[in-house]
């Protein structure tokens, strides 16, 4: 049985070598502790499920979109006191993005998207260094962040809350543990105005702003919050993809 054709790991060199791919979509997760319900791979299985949805609708639009495999590992400096929360520094990943990116440019691949789904991951410094630098169109986004969540979750949350717990419950919920095993998600604040209103920002030491690694109560968690969600997302994801598909890079702007 032949794989999705927009899907990098399943599809065959035959099919690849007779497709002029438009745009390519990296999967950028995190191996990280969720609250107590949690798989570590969530941040993984979101952006996977996440970029394979949204490809699918672009394709079946008629974009050339092609998913590229996720990368597992993300910014966890401020967790390394938790076991096996597994650690790229930025500069590392830096390092990846453009060997991905100059081998996309020599396979004549001309746009890609990064498509982020960890919150210590900033690849926005990168793409401004690397787009110099390569022949391909850089651009990245945060798959939670391109719709409000509010009209789906009474507190989405921060890490392991409402919202992402809904939707792995309902992509994967077969490893979500029931949510009376789950802690509060209860948030312990800076003490400087700050920070604790967002206009001044500095990393989070996880251990020290969360009993349980999770930030946002997950109690009132659903499968259907999740699907409908991640329905609102992978629509709006894929139009923007079958924009940047069609967009000639060097004449975006009117």
């Amino acid at each position: 049985m032949a794989g999705r054709p927009y899907i990098l790991g399943e599809t065959s060199w035959k099919s690849v070598r007779g497709t002029a791919f438009d745009v390519a979509v990296l999967p950028w997760g995190a191996t990280e502790a969720h609250n107590y319900h949690l798989p570590y791979a969530t941040d993984v299985i979101a952006a996977e499920s996440v970029a394979a949805e949204a490809a699918r609708i672009a394709w079946e639009a008629g974009a050339k979109a092609v998913v590229l495999p996720a990368i597992p590992f993300g910014v966890q400096t401020g967790q390394l006191d938790i076991p096996l929360c597994i650690n790229l520094n930025p500069s590392t990943q830096a390092a990846i993005l453009a060997d991905v990116a100059a081998t996309l440019a020599g396979n004549g691949v001309r746009r890609l998207l990064v498509l982020n789904a960890h919150g210590g991951n900033d690849f926005r410094a990168m793409i401004r260094e690397l787009q110099p630098r390569v022949n391909v169109f850089l651009c990245t986004l945060d798959w939670w962040s391109c719709v409000d969540p509010r009209p789906f979750f009474r507190e989405p949350g921060d890490h392991a809350g409402e919202l992402e717990t809904s939707v792995v419950m309902h992509l994967a919920p077969d490893l979500v543990l029931p949510l009376d095993q789950a802690g509060d998600g209860a948030e312990r604040k800076s003490r400087i105005a700050g920070f604790r209103e967002g206009w001044a920002w500095a990393p989070r030491p996880w251990t020290r702003i969360s009993a349980d690694t999770g930030v946002g109560d997950p109690r009132a968690s659903t499968p259907e919050k999740g699907a409908a969600f991640f329905a609102a997302v992978t629509a709006r994801i894929a139009g923007f993809l079958v924009e940047l598909a069609s967009a000639d890079p060097a004449d975006l702007y009117t």
